[in-house]
């Protein structure tokens, strides 16, 4: 059997200690040096630690300072929010992703501008049906510069969750920025998500980057009405953003 790596059992035990209020919301968790001393390991093997521990946002991120606890129970974990696949598990749902076409293309300025790239770069386009048990729940449409795009190139078109498989890869998702709105079905999405063209959609617009601030990708998804929500909770430590799911007939509060 394969023994799991120190840093994730470190992690564990952290995240365990969190949870049972040992350092209470805005604690703060010991120095990375005396965390190394605790568990007789290198200020590395603790930085690996607590980057599981921000991606479940559970702690700050800021290095060379001791991390703040955000929350003793987070809404949903950073990784869940960035893979649809993760959110529908951990709803109890069966995620299905069927890529409908990807090609490549020249950068249009929105593209050059999000991920950075010069000007006569190309990316890669995947448009992609999101379902939720069967049922079409949101369609993606992503841009992924160069790099990242020959990764993505190889995979399966019913590949469920693009993130895990990056992540098997040795390609991290640290931080998103979304953008929530509005938009119109346009005759695509009509067809594929069976919705009437002009239909109001929830649109998110993300750009992911690694943990060394470079764009993975530039992202925009409609989700269809009464299949999600987004909330966000605003407190003096943090402003997490989660996705809820919505149940037919039943009302939400907070949602955006």
């Amino acid at each position: 059997m394969t023994r799991e790596p120190r840093y994730r059992q470190i992690a564990e035990e952290l995240r365990h200690a969190i949870t049972e209020h040992a350092y209470g919301p805005g604690g703060k968790l010991p120095s990375e040096g005396a965390l190394a001393e605790r568990y007789e390991v290198s200020r590395g093997t603790i930085r690996q630690a607590l980057m599981l521990l921000r991606h479940d946002g559970l702690v700050t991120s800021r290095r060379g300072t001791r991390r703040v606890v955000l929350d003793d129970a987070p809404v949903q974990e950073f990784a869940q929010m960035q893979s649809f696949a993760r959110w529908a598990r951990s709803i109890g749902e069966t995620p299905e992703g069927r890529v409908i076409r990807q090609e490549w293309h020249s950068a249009d300025p929105d593209e050059r501008r999000h991920l950075r790239i010069d000007a006569d770069a190309r990316v890669l386009r995947v448009v992609r049906l999101r379902l939720l048990s069967g049922r079409p729940a949101m369609l993606e449409r992503t841009a992924y510069p160069e790099a990242m795009g020959g990764i993505v190139e190889t995979l399966p078109t019913d590949t469920v969750s693009v993130t895990e498989f990056l992540e098997q890869a040795g390609v991290f998702v640290a931080d998103a920025e979304h953008t929530i709105d509005l938009a119109r079905a346009d005759p695509e999405d009509a067809e594929l998500l069976g919705c009437a063209v002009d239909d109001p959609l929830l649109r998110e617009r993300r750009r992911s980057t690694d943990p060394a601030g470079v764009p993975l990708e530039w992202s925009e998804d409609r989700y269809l009405p009464g299949s999600v929500a987004f909330v966000v909770h605003n407190s003096l430590a943090s402003t997490p953003l989660t996705r809820q799911h919505m149940v037919p007939g039943a009302g939400g509060q907070g949602s955006v």
